[in-house]
């Protein structure tokens, strides 16, 4: 890959993650819920879906999503389903689940990597946006498998950056938080974030619709 391209693309994963969108939303709940460096899991999973979604797009799967109205649909209402539910939990949790002083709620890292993976993996649209952007990075008479390799890593890189700002912050806003009246708002504002994340998932049509 020619260092021009690298850099345009370097650029454009800049662009691309600093974007609020449903991977954001959920690295800031993590971070509010459970400090930086417990909820930072939940952006390793984040990394493992983005991994999938290249992987999916350079083994030619994602046209396959782009084509068949089947497998665009089930994952994208699995997708907004998710969604729901994280926005649910949040917009429930108590109070007393986020404090201000003393010892945070321990997220077991599992789960939060998981949680992350699902984020990203039930994603329709961010495959379908790849498949529109990578190929375009993509020089047709070099190798293939180098070139992806060369465009995830630094994908991933620049997002766990990015989620790394996005958890950071959040975990921040603890700090601030000191009546239940203001952690419920907070847990009520994610919570219609990631809501918001799943109605808008829910709008996404297949290209070829």
């Amino acid at each position: 890959m020619a260092l021009e391209t690298w850099l345009a693309f370097f650029v454009a994963c800049w662009v691309i993650s600093l974007s609020p969108g449903a991977g954001a939303i959920a690295s800031m709940s993590s971070g509010l819920q459970y400090g930086f460096w417990r909820g930072y899991w939940n952006a390793l999973g984040l990394q493992i879906g983005l991994a999938l979604q290249i992987a999916v797009v350079a083994a030619g799967v994602g046209a396959l999503l782009a084509t068949s109205a089947l497998a665009f649909a089930l994952i994208k209402w699995f997708g907004v389903a998710y969604l729901v539910y994280l926005g649910w939990k949040q917009w429930l949790a108590l109070p007393g689940e986020i404090v201000t002083t003393g010892e945070r709620p321990l997220g077991r890292p599992l789960t939060l990597v998981l949680r992350g993976f699902l984020v990203n993996a039930s994603n329709p649209k961010a495959i379908i946006f790849m498949l529109a952007v990578l190929p375009q990075f993509i020089h047709p008479q070099e190798p293939l498998v180098p070139q992806y390799l060369i465009m995830g890593v630094t994908m991933i890189t620049v997002d766990l950056i990015v989620m790394a700002g996005y958890t950071g912050l959040a975990s921040r806003v603890l700090r601030a938080l000191r009546t239940p009246r203001q952690q419920r708002l907070l847990n009520r504002t994610f919570g219609g974030l990631f809501i918001a994340a799943a109605a808008l998932l829910a709008t996404v049509r297949r290209a070829a619709a």
